[in-house]
């Protein structure tokens, strides 16, 4: 898979362009991503098919490929699948001109959920986190409505401990590089239907970004 221009080599200068760069979003008394999802097969279809190679653990497929793990559902042009020797999957998705890679899964709380958009992501079973990648969008919602969003050049959402990590750079989607987070008053987002409840939000600085697989 192309590896995107890498944003973690920034000048200084750079990442002096907003205060947000290098935030963590982490949700207060986090409830975890859909917890039955870890015990749910992933299922992988496509309009194109692809190829497997048993001696390398590698399967590829392309033309609207759809990746599904319980209520996880990864939507992308391209996946590459790997199985690590533990039993456990990295993959690797690629959008395509106008059409980025989508990401959307349940959390615990009733009616939440996370969902997100970038060029390309990173989902790694063993870690349990993604990696949006390249004009990235992650959005928590509360029934249909957006509660909070975060925007960067990479973001890593950690499903264990629910905190995202952002970096800024030339691939955010903001013009001048820097992330952005937006938060909905509490009250707007308790509008949502009773059985949808919000949970609290708490900004946390960070100071660096954890790495990612990268394929070979």
């Amino acid at each position: 898979m192309k590896k995107p221009a890498s944003p973690f080599h920034l000048p200084t200068a750079a990442r002096l362009l907003s205060l947000s760069v290098g935030l963590c979003l982490g949700l207060a008394n986090p409830a975890q991503a859909e917890k039955a999802d870890q015990l749910k097969p992933l299922n992988i279809a496509s309009e194109k098919g692809g190829s497997i190679d048993m001696a390398r653990q590698r399967t590829e497929f392309s033309g609207n490929v759809v990746l599904s793990k319980g209520s996880l559902i990864l939507r992308a042009e391209r996946i590459d699948l790997r199985e690590t020797g533990d039993g456990y999957y990295q993959a690797y998705a690629n959008g395509q001109t106008g059409k980025q890679v989508s990401f959307r899964q349940a959390r615990d709380v009733p009616g939440e959920a996370i969902e997100g958009f970038a060029d390309q992501v990173e989902y790694d079973t063993r870690s349990d986190t993604v990696r949006f990648i390249g004009n990235a969008v992650v959005h928590r919602l509360v029934g249909a409505a957006v509660a909070d969003e975060v925007t960067g050049a990479v973001i890593v959402f950690d499903n264990r401990s629910e905190i995202f990590t952002l970096d800024g750079g030339q691939n955010s989607p903001h013009p001048s590089g820097r992330v952005r987070v937006v938060m909905m008053p509490r009250g707007a987002a308790s509008a949502a239907p009773p059985d949808s409840p919000a949970s609290g939000v708490n900004l946390q600085p960070s100071t660096s970004l954890p790495g990612g697989k990268k394929p070979s």
